[in-house]
């Protein structure tokens, strides 16, 4: 039975992390964290690039009895294969050319708290045999040194890669799946998240504005209903990193007092995934405005008419009836394609 005061701990660490949790899908996979926060047992989290992995490792971490240690993040892809061991393991100095002192690794750095190791599916085999063992002794020798150093470190896995299938075809040790996969957590895809949308849309967009809000000039910029609702319709194929980079181009880019529909339909590749008929049908009111569906409509054509055209200006100006080049020209800049 879960107690209570369990239960709001993960919805805050959740809802600090900003991941909204209305949905079905995400319901189910908080309930199985908040299950597993409390136990101090690796967890591997599953899911598609960009889903947020590292903000649902952070919430669990913030739920757990280790909250008040470090969480220490590491992108298994992001080292070069001749640094691995000196990044997770540390390194003494002189070991290598180049150690001119003494380097913490992440599990040691991470002492008493969590270590996240995303993308751990990238690790190279030599390495995976090393972690194995680091996992299972609790202890870990930096290079170059003789001693081993004692480490009381709590490891959150994360992938975007199908690990049964790279175990089965040898490219990923067996072992080492079993002794990180001990809780397994699947984040849906944003397309499956329904409810969620709106309320991460607004979520990202404030975390946005309070980055941007330091820079000279900055000046925050609401968004309209027409434009959560244009934003909640989009599939997101790149998921919560997708939803970011949009949120940032049309903060930064929007020229008026707020973030229209028109403006975001832009930032998204203005009705690139929505067809003539999409936009013929699309419901009266919730925010409705036909000066920016003529404005996406418009853009969905322009682009046409240059692909058909191959770049060649003139050709899709002549196409698009418009005259001449430099007309055309004048409507790219309308839109910022140009």
């Amino acid at each position: 039975m879960l107690r209570e005061a369990d239960k709001i701990c993960l919805t805050r660490a959740v809802g600090l992390h900003g991941i909204p949790c209305r949905s079905d899908a995400m319901r189910g996979v908080v309930e199985r964290a908040l299950r597993i926060s409390a136990h101090d047992v690796p967890v591997l989290i599953l899911g598609e690039s960009g889903t947020g992995k590292e903000r649902f490792a952070r919430a669990i971490h913030a739920a757990s009895q280790r909250a008040s240690g470090p969480f220490v993040a590491q992108n298994c892809g992001a080292i070069p294969v001749e640094l691995v061991e000196s990044e997770l393991f540390g390194h003494v100095r002189g070991a290598f050319t180049g150690a001119t002192h003494d380097r913490q690794g992440r599990f040691v750095a991470a002492d008493r708290g969590t270590l996240f190791l995303d993308e751990i599916g990238d690790l190279p085999p030599a390495a995976q045999v090393k972690v194995l063992r680091v996992v299972e002794s609790g202890e870990v020798t930096p290079v170059g040194a003789s001693r081993p150093v004692r480490f009381d470190t709590r490891l959150l896995a994360a992938t975007n890669a199908d690990l049964s299938a790279r175990v089965a075809a040898g490219t990923f040790r067996a072992d080492l799946y079993h002794r990180i996969a001990v809780g397994i957590l699947h984040l849906p895809p944003l397309r499956d998240r329904g409810v969620d949308i709106e309320p991460l849309v607004r979520g990202v967009h404030e975390e946005v504005c309070d980055e941007l809000a330091p820079q000279p000039g900055f000046r925050p910029r609401p968004l309209t209903a027409a434009a959560v609702a244009r934003l909640a319709r989009h599939p997101w194929p790149g998921n919560l990193r997708e939803l970011r980079n949009v949120l940032v181009r049309v903060v930064i880019w929007s020229p008026g007092p707020e973030i229209e529909e028109s403006d975001v339909a832009l930032e998204l590749g203005g009705a690139a995934h929505e067809g003539p008929r999409d936009l013929l049908t699309r419901p009266l009111g919730q925010g409705f405005r036909i000066d920016a569906l003529k404005a996406e409509l418009e853009a969905l054509y322009i682009r046409r008419a240059l692909a058909e055209a191959r770049g060649n200006k003139a050709e899709a100006a002549r196409l698009l009836g418009l005259g001449s080049a430099p007309t055309l020209t004048g409507r790219m800049k309308r839109y910022r394609m140009a």
